[in-house]
C-alpha cells in the first residue's frame, strides 16, 4: 500500500498544480472519480488486468465510457496511466490529490472514531474545538468502532488523538510492564 501511495504521488501532485493553475479543482476532482468508477466497473478491470489489450484500445474503451466526464487533461491523464501501467493507482492518486486540495483550501479531514454513535451537538462541539486546535476548517468523519470501549480517537492526517479507554488502557498496560 505505502508504495502504491509513493508511486502516486507524483502524479496527483502534477493534476494538483494544473488543475491549480487552471482554477479548476472541484473538476479534476469530479473527473477523479468518474475515472475511479469507470475503473471499478468488473468488466473494465478485467480488460486493464488482461495483457492481451493494447494500450490504445484500453485508452480508447475508457475515454468512450467517461464521454464528456473528462476535459483534454483528464483524457491526458487516463492515456499516461494506461502507457505507464498506473491505472490501478486512480484511488491512490485521487485521496492524495483530494488531500492537497484540502490543505490548499484550508481544510483538514479528521477521521474521528468512537465507541459509540455521536449525536450532532457532540459532533458539532467536537469539530469546533478540533478547528481551534488546528487553527483551520476540519471535515469530519466518523466511523464507530465498539473495541475503543468508551471516548473517541481521532486521526487527523499524521496526528493521532486517542482518549479512548482501550488507548488508556494500553498507556497503562505498557506503564506497568516497564
Amino acid at each position: 500500500m505505502a508504495e502504491e501511495i509513493t508511486i502516486a504521488r507524483p502524479y496527483a501532485e502534477a493534476v494538483f498544480k494544473l488543475a491549480k493553475e487552471k482554477n479548476a479543482l472541484s473538476s479534476w476532482s469530479d473527473m477523479l472519480n468518474a475515472l475511479i468508477e469507470t475503473t471499478s466497473v468488473e468488466q473494465i478491470r478485467a480488460l486493464v488486468a488482461d495483457p492481451g489489450v493494447p494500450t490504445g484500445k484500453l485508452a480508447e474503451i475508457i475515454l468512450e465510457v467517461c464521454e464528456n466526464k473528462l476535459d483534454n487533461e483528464g483524457k491526458n491523464l487516463v492515456t499516461l496511466l494506461i502507457e505507464n501501467n498506473r491505472l490501478e493507482l486512480l484511488p491512490q492518486l485521487s485521496a492524495l490529490y483530494e488531500q492537497l486540495k484540502s490543505e490548499y483550501e484550508g481544510i483538514l479531514e479528521a477521521n474521528i472514531i468512537s465507541a459509540y454513535a455521536i449525536s450532532d451537538g457532540q459532533l458539532e462541539q467536537l469539530v469546533s474545538v478540533l478547528e481551534k486546535k488546528f487553527k483551520c476548517k476540519i471535515k469530519a468523519k466518523v466511523n464507530i468502532d465498539p473495541e475503543l470501549i468508551g471516548g473517541v480517537k481521532i486521526v487527523i492526517g499524521d496526528e493521532v488523538i486517542d482518549s479512548s479507554v482501550r488507548g488508556k488502557l494500553e498507556t497503562m498496560s505498557v506503564a506497568l510492564k516497564s
